[in-house]
Formats: C-alpha cells, structure tokens, sequence
C-alpha cells in the first residue's frame, strides 16, 4: 500500500487554484506596468533636454580643456552641433567636433531621432544669436569679434505636451533646467 507521501510525489498537474493564483498576479503586474509604458515618449523628451544639458556642459568644458572657444550652434528645430572657434568666424563646414560614436563622424545631434519621441526645439537664443560660444574660462561670450561677456541665453524643448527651458546664465555659463507647467509657471 502506498503511503500518502507517495500519492503526493506521483501527481504532476496543476490544481484550478494555483492556475488562477498565478493568472491574478499575472494581471495584476500587467495593471500597473501598462500605464507607464504610455509615459515613455515623454521620457524620451526628457532624454533630448538631458542631451543638449550635456551638450552644453561638454561645449564648456571642452573650451577650458583646449583653451580655445567652443560654440554649439542651433541649426533648426531638430539639429544642433559643437564647433570649434579658432577666429571670429563661426565655420561649421570645416570647424564641426570629430566624433567617432556618430554615423557621419560629426558632433551633429538630431533630435527627431526616434529615441528623442517627439522632441523639437522650439528656440534657441543667445544674445540674439542661434549660437552660445564659450570662451577659454568656459564663460559664455556675446559676440564673436569680441571678448565681452554674454548675457545669457535659453533653449526651449518640447514634445509629448510638454515644455523645457535649458538656461545658460551670463558669465558663468551655468546650466538649468525648468519645466514649464500647463498656465506657463516654472515648477
């Protein structure tokens, strides 16, 4: 006769409760990741506001670590490049950053790229430039021919229905990030 330990071991089916146990928890993880997964694109928004912040910050430091003016120029509403500045002139033909990680080996940034989502700048405006060029200190500059300190400057971002301004401060060349709410207030 078989004892009851034996009985147990022979069986190999799941019992109706332990299918259902595991369907609920199922759906319950299924429940709460669905709705962040429709929160991605504005994740991806937030990683083109990372990317000029970072831009930006390297434009700085490279014009420290080189001694020599650093620009990132805004082209349009989707690209932008860092360029070196050995004059008075910004030449981005021939004085655009080597930069082995990119296709074209040009530091161009795109932001219409598809891990940006919906990302477009809106303006970029630098003491009425499309361009923010940093002196040998890493201070920003506000005109090229000359070593007067800038006034500053800021970037608009949006996408996914929201709104970022990056703000580069005068003589520092300090980066921030606000988030614009719905009735335009910073929060």
């Amino acid at each position: 006769m078989r004892s009851s330990t034996d009985v147990r071991a022979i069986r190999h089916g799941y019992t109706l409760i332990e299918v259902l146990v595991v369907v609920v928890v199922l759906g319950i993880a299924g429940a709460l990741v669905i709705p962040s997964m429709g929160s991605t694109g504005i994740l991806r928004v937030q990683a083109a506001v990372r990317s000029v912040v970072s831009d930006i910050v390297f434009c700085q430091a490279d014009a420290v670590a080189f001694q020599e003016r650093r620009a990132i120029v805004f082209d349009s509403a989707t690209t932008y490049r860092l360029v070196q500045v050995p004059g008075s002139v910004i030449d981005i033909e021939h004085n655009t950053l080597y930069d082995p990680s990119r296709p074209s080996g040009l530091y161009v940034v795109d932001v219409s790229d598809p891990r940006y989502g919906d990302a477009r700048i809106n303006s970029a405006l630098f003491d009425s430039h499309n361009y923010l060029v940093f002196d040998e200190q890493g201070a920003p500059l506000g005109d090229l021919g000359t070593n007067t300190a800038g006034s500053g400057g800021t970037v608009t971002i949006t996408g996914s229905e929201q709104t970022f301004d990056v703000t580069v401060d005068a003589f520092t060349g300090r980066v921030s990030v606000q988030r614009r709410t719905e009735q335009g207030q910073g929060n």
